[in-house]
């Protein structure tokens, strides 16, 4: 006798957290809330989410079938955050995926889940090992081929349009059209202090030069 199963059934649950840590260290979990904020930053306007640590369930009905990518990037997909991603309800895989790697989780990211993204046919999987603790270039990445992961030897994400970097413990993103870097949000608050202290010592320097044209009896206000 067959069983019929109802894969849309809507009492089964799909969970949006295991009660398991975010990221082994604090080095690996500000690899990816970097990472997270300034691909978030870079995408924003266009149909293309970032998550960070939240479940992938790729098949429906099936709950137990899930993955948890350090930080993946979807497009093609409404805008914003989401407690959990369902790939046949939002239509589109992850095209990029990092994972922040450790010595601990060498096997499961080189072997369990990289065989797993490429039956998924996720565009790009990134590598990133923060300490150097089993990829001495500490970034490997990898991109589909003929359904088979090859290594990216440039650097460069297709995908993104971005060129990635290790700039010591965290991820450098750069266009690939203007070489610009992508700020982190530490660069982004000195960037705007440094503004702010240039407006200020040019208020200075009009308010300097106002008050001797008022002591030689000329009026500023009234200059042509």
């Amino acid at each position: 006798m067959t069983i019929a199963i109802d894969l849309s059934d809507p009492n089964i649950e799909y969970p949006s957290s295991d009660g398991e840590p975010v990221a082994e260290t604090y080095v690996h979990l500000y690899a990816i809330l970097t990472t997270l904020e300034v691909l978030k930053q870079y995408l924003t306007g266009k149909q293309a989410t970032v998550l960070a640590n939240q479940f992938l369930y790729y098949s429906q009905g099936f709950p137990r079938l899930r993955v948890a990518p350090d930080v993946m990037v979807i497009f093609d997909v409404q805008p914003g955050g989401r407690d959990n991603y369902k790939v046949w309800e939002e239509g589109q895989v992850p095209q990029v995926v990092f994972e922040m790697t450790s010595k601990g989780t060498q096997n499961q990211d080189q072997e369990q889940k990289k065989t797993l993204y490429e039956q998924l046919g996720i565009l790009e999987y990134w590598l990133f090992d923060p300490k150097g603790e089993w990829i001495a270039e500490k970034l490997r990445g990898y991109r589909l081929r003929d359904e088979t992961y090859q290594l990216i030897t440039d650097g460069q994400s297709q995908p993104l349009e971005l060129e990635i970097k290790v700039e010591e413990q965290l991820l450098g993103f750069y266009r690939m059209d203007t070489k610009e870097k992508l700020l982190i949000p530490t660069e982004l608050a000195e960037q705007l202090l440094q503004e702010r202290q240039r407006a200020d010592t040019q208020q200075e320097r009009a308010d300097r030069l106002a008050q001797y044209l008022r002591s030689q009896g000329i009026d500023p206000d009234n200059l042509p």
